[in-house]
């Protein structure tokens, strides 16, 4: 692309974007604290979802010092259901991290705000570009589809080894006079105009310069290269009655869905039934002998990497005292408490099933 294109595709996109930007929340302050919630949630994340949880969360915690100070369990509870928690956990420990150690001053310098927690290079452009204009231009889904097709790369998208490439030509378009507003231009423009399917070329600003419309091969591009088929594996939970109460389990901070609360259960093993891994599971998982005396349901989940089917049992508790294996902790509560506590998208498939005030059952 010649530097007259490239000055030609700065003034189109930007133009474009002051007409047809989306009134989004996030754009409408300059707080840099703000600017990086947005940032953070709206990675891997659709901009409807995220407009649900963003208003909330920010009134919750308004600034750095309260996130910074808040219980871990708060944050999580109000970030169920926007997924990735390691995301949530991330900007909890920055948050302290920048109360503390920088004295509530969100860095406005991109190597020290890189290291931060949680802090990757999307999230180091955006900010650093939208809330202290610096000139770092950001590479997501919706910036590599646009890159793709403006310059016809052949590098499959979602390949690690097509990230130098993607950057450089990010780099290269990016205008440093307004960068911010230039990255969430490219971004908007991929959200709403270079879309995955049937983009709106011809309403494209940017499409004289664009090569796949050019020589009209926009569906040719991005290139991706075909996932491996996700693992599927069977497992089952457990909602073990003793009383009137309830047993769950909080999982380790670290990994995947790291301080939440469950039901407990396992995987079911070859040669065993959903009945006999429940008993087992949870014998392993927490010393209780369990007898699973109703089927409650079954719940289909996919996660990034794997997908699960979950067979859940009502279990009547039989003998034993709470021992963990894996989890760090444990309650046993009403059906009505279970509201206090944050809980994986999959048990929220079933817990509506748990009727308010239902006790043990009978066999």
């Amino acid at each position: 692309m010649t530097s007259k294109e490239i000055t030609l595709f700065r003034k189109n996109l930007l133009t474009w974007f002051e007409t047809h930007c989306r009134q989004l929340p996030w754009r409408e302050t300059e707080d840099p604290y703000r600017i990086w919630v947005s940032e953070v949630m709206l990675q891997q994340t659709q901009v409807k979802k995220v407009q649900e949880y963003y208003e909330k969360f920010v009134c919750r915690f308004p600034d750095v010092e309260s996130l910074a100070q808040a219980a871990l369990q708060d944050l999580l509870k109000t970030w169920e259901g926007l997924g990735y928690y390691a995301r949530a956990r991330n900007l909890h420990k920055a948050a302290q991290v920048v109360v503390e150690d920088l004295a509530g001053e969100i860095p406005a310098d991109y190597a020290a705000f890189r290291k931060l927690p949680g802090v990757g290079e999307y999230i180091a452009a955006a900010v650093q570009s939208i809330a202290f204009n610096q000139p770092y231009a950001v590479v997501d889904g919706n910036v590599k589809r646009v890159l793709a097709r403006v310059f016809l790369i052949n590098s499959p998208i979602n390949q690690s080894a097509s990230t130098k490439l993607f950057q450089q030509k990010a780099d290269l378009l990016l205008d440093h006079t307004t960068p911010g507003i230039f990255n969430q231009a490219m971004m908007e423009l991929g959200a709403t105009v270079c879309r995955p399917q049937a983009p709106t070329c011809i309403v494209c600003p940017v499409n004289t310069v664009c090569r796949a419309f050019q020589t009209v091969r926009q569906e040719e591009f991005p290139v991706r290269q075909k996932p491996k088929p996700l693992p599927e594996y069977d497992m089952v939970a457990a909602v073990i009655h003793k009383g009137n109460r309830v047993l769950i389990t909080q999982r380790k901070l670290e990994g995947l869905l790291g301080g939440l609360w469950e039901f407990p259960g396992g995987k079911i093993q070859v040669k065993e039934t959903p009945e006999q891994a429940c008993v087992r599971a949870i014998r392993e998982e927490t010393n209780l002998l369990v007898k699973p005396v109703e089927y409650l349901t079954r719940v289909k989940h996919a996660y990034t990497h794997f997908k699960i089917v979950l067979d859940v049992f009502h279990c009547n508790y039989q003998s034993g005292k709470v021992a963990l294996n894996e989890a760090v902790d444990y309650r046993w509560i009403t059906t009505g408490q279970i509201d206090q506590f944050p809980f994986p998208r999959s048990n929220h498939k079933f817990i509506p099933l748990l009727t308010q005030g239902k006790e043990e059952i009978n066999e």
